[in-house]
């Protein structure tokens, strides 16, 4: 007989047999269990204890000890530095030239301008570079609104060590206005500062016929009349060393002007540094030798010196740029620089900004804490939501979410003052690799394709609008009718849009060049920077309906790098591009010149006639004091835009930025074009 001992290490035996038979998650086993059974018999009349062994099977449940949970990290792998993923590169690092979100983000960080934002609030100002904001009442615009002076701040150097003066302010407006370059963001200082609505320093030669050509200039400009050029910008913008001033002497009153020169493209060079690097010195006899550079041809694209809380340590195209907390910082400790803003030099010592287009891998890298954020387009939200544990709002409230213990922050609901929408090129440029044969011969398109407004129409119809915003807009999304976005004066709600509608869409193709579209067909590319799903999105919308309703519709996406697709757009090239406008002031006039006579305009090839109307119809908005007038002036703008097709208007989506709750100090501003980086943190152990 086995001994209770005996019979309990037996047990013991083959449940841990059964234990190593099990993986780390419950399974159902059968096993064999000895046990000891003691009955009560009846043995000659007699009742008798009788203990017996016996073995059975039966079915246990064993579950492995799990392993000990992993805790949250709520604390930054490095306090000190601030690593980010995104797509798109810079394309310059020149303040007069920076004229997107990639390359004026590091811009605003490195280059400082004379008055700032106020915090988040996009619409008041603090002074920077200035003393004090110019006012009124304080002197520093005059009665009639055309003269505003500004007073200098001492004690400020660059990055070099050397001193800021009112003189190396004004030259930077100078540069910017005289360098000119189309594909810039002159035009917003050329429009109050001069009057010139073409957005060209040349319109007041031979009416700007050497508009961002600088070899024609050269050639066909007389020396006087490129002095007269040079000496007007310098009588517009004048420095006052001896008394610390900078005026500026406006053409025309210019409401927004403070919002304007809150932008990246006021910022201040060193005229000596300038010059050092083989640019303007600020001899009016050269200048012309640096008007529309381009780019490539800028001298200053590749190097920075600002007066900014970082500098540039390095950047390499198509990998990443790094800044470094600037140790001189003019801003000293305590002189906040608005209430309850940073002071003194930066915390973030470093900031690595990483192109990654393939959003797979930056999610990875979000989700293993080995980035502080990452550029999540809308359609991509719903994956890194599960991680999100608390949503904050603008006004910086805060919630936790139904996942508490989320390494994840939300920003959500941020106000859209960007859309994307689809640019149809009138006249396509002779280079242009993306029109197949550049012929209407079923292979290709003829250059001038979209300048048949019914090919335009057929484009705006056959756009499934709905399937857009829910797939990839993921429903949040409000189409607009036109340039101007919601919620601003001017846009009108009751105004007209074009709808979805195939059988529209093929009669209108068949109506476009002369009825030869449905036998002969065509083929052209549709372009987008590569690493934006939403924008391939659009190309794939109008790749499917196009060949639903002809097979020989035939359409192309292509996505391309961003400083590509950014030079390809410019040059005229993409018969169709899918890009976005990110507002530089909060003004309906910052929407419609860029749509119809100004960036857009100039890329998409639009007819002299058609971008001398919308001119001049914008020119007398902008100017207009009584917002009634001026509301109803921008409905007859839109309205025209309307019947013109000049592009395809998609619709306009709320925000989102998703970052480690270990990030502290990250606001929205609405104004800025990417983050700001001075007075952020991130918390350690």
């Amino acid at each position: 007989m086995l001994t209770k001992n005996r019979i309990g290490l037996l047990l013991a035996l083959l449940l841990v047999v059964a234990l190593g038979l099990v993986a780390c998650q419950p399974q159902t086993q059968v096993v064999e269990v000895t046990r000891v059974v003691t009955e009560t018999v009846t043995e000659e009349g007699a009742q008798v204890e009788v203990t017996r062994v016996v073995t059975e099977t039966e079915e246990v449940v064993v579950t492995a000890t799990p392993a000990p949970a992993e805790e949250v990290s709520m604390a930054a792998p490095d306090p000190t530095t601030y690593v980010g993923l995104t797509f798109g590169d810079i394309g310059t690092l020149d303040p007069a030239l920076g004229y997107d979100t990639a390359s004026n983000t590091p811009i605003q960080n490195i280059y400082e301008t004379l008055i700032w934002y106020n915090g988040p609030d996009p619409t008041t100002y603090i002074p920077m570079l200035a003393t004090e904001v110019p006012t009124v009442d304080n002197g520093g615009i005059s009665a009639d609104g055309k003269t505003y002076v500004f007073h200098i701040r001492e004690g400020v150097t660059f990055h070099d060590g050397a001193e800021l003066t009112p003189s190396d302010v004004a030259f930077s407006f100078q540069r910017g206005l005289l360098q000119s370059d189309p594909n810039g963001p002159q035009w917003l200082l050329l429009e109050p500062i001069l009057g010139y609505t073409s957005g060209d320093v040349t319109e007041g030669i031979q009416e700007g016929a050497f508009a961002g050509d600088p070899e024609a200039l050269k050639a066909g400009a007389t020396p006087e009349e490129l002095a007269a050029t040079c000496e007007l910008v310098k009588a517009a913008v004048v420095a006052d060393d001896a008394a610390g001033t900078v005026t500026f002497n406006l053409a025309q009153p210019w409401g927004p002007l403070l919002a304007t020169l809150a932008g990246t493209w006021g910022s201040v060079l060193d005229q000596d540094w300038t010059a050092a690097q083989g640019d303007w010195d600020g001899d009016c006899a050269t200048w012309q030798n640096f008007y529309a550079p381009g780019t490539e041809n800028d001298k200053l694209t590749a190097v920075t010196n600002g007066t900014g809380p970082y500098m540039l340590d390095h950047w390499t195209p198509g990998e990443e740029h790094v800044l470094v907390a600037n140790p001189n910082y003019w801003r000293a400790e305590g002189d906040a620089a608005w209430e309850g803003g940073p002071s003194g030099v930066a915390p973030l010592q470093t900031v690595i900004i990483r192109l990654v287009d393939e959003f797979g891998t930056r999610f990875a890298a979000l989700q293993a804490g080995d980035a502080a954020t990452v550029a999540v387009n809308i359609d991509q939200r719903a994956q890194v939501d599960p991680l999100v544990g608390e949503v904050c709002l603008a006004d910086f409230s805060c919630t936790p979410t139904e996942n508490p213990e989320g390494t994840i922050r939300k920003w959500d609901d941020l106000e859209a003052t960007s859309r994307t929408d689809a640019f149809l090129t009138w006249n396509v440029s002779d280079e242009s690799p993306y029109v197949g044969s550049g012929q209407l011969d079923g292979n290709g398109i003829p250059l001038d394709f979209f300048s048949d407004i019914e090919a335009r129409k057929a484009m705006a119809t056959c756009f499934d609008y709905d399937t857009y915003i829910q797939e990839a807009l993921i429903g949040e999304g409000i189409r607009n009718n036109g340039p101007i976005i919601q919620g601003m004066l001017g846009y009108n709600p009751d105004g007209p849009m074009y709808e979805y509608n195939p059988e529209e869409c093929a009669a209108h193709f068949e109506a476009a060049w002369g009825g030869a579209l449905p036998e002969t067909g065509f083929r052209f590319q549709i372009a987008f920077n590569t690493g934006n799903t939403v924008r391939q999105t659009i190309g794939e919308i109008w790749q499917a309906e196009l060949a639903g309703i002809n097979p020989l519709y035939r359409v192309e996406t292509i996505g391309l790098p961003w400083p590509t697709f950014l030079n390809a757009f410019r040059a005229s090239q993409l018969p169709v591009s899918v890009s976005g406008w990110v507002e530089d002031i909060h003004d309906p006039h910052n929407w419609i010149q860029p749509y119809t006579y100004g960036t857009f305009g100039g890329r998409q090839g639009l007819p002299t006639e058609i971008r001398d109307k919308y001119q001049a119809l914008a020119s007398a908005a902008v100017v207009e004091s009584d917002p009634a007038v001026r509301e109803q002036m921008y409905f007859d703008i839109q309205q025209e835009f309307y019947n013109d097709v000049i592009s395809v208007i998609l619709a306009q989506a709320t925000g989102a930025r998703y970052e480690q709750r270990w990030v502290n100090g990250w606001y929205y501003n609405a104004a800025l074009p990417g983050t700001y980086y001075y007075g952020m943190t991130l918390a350690g152990e």
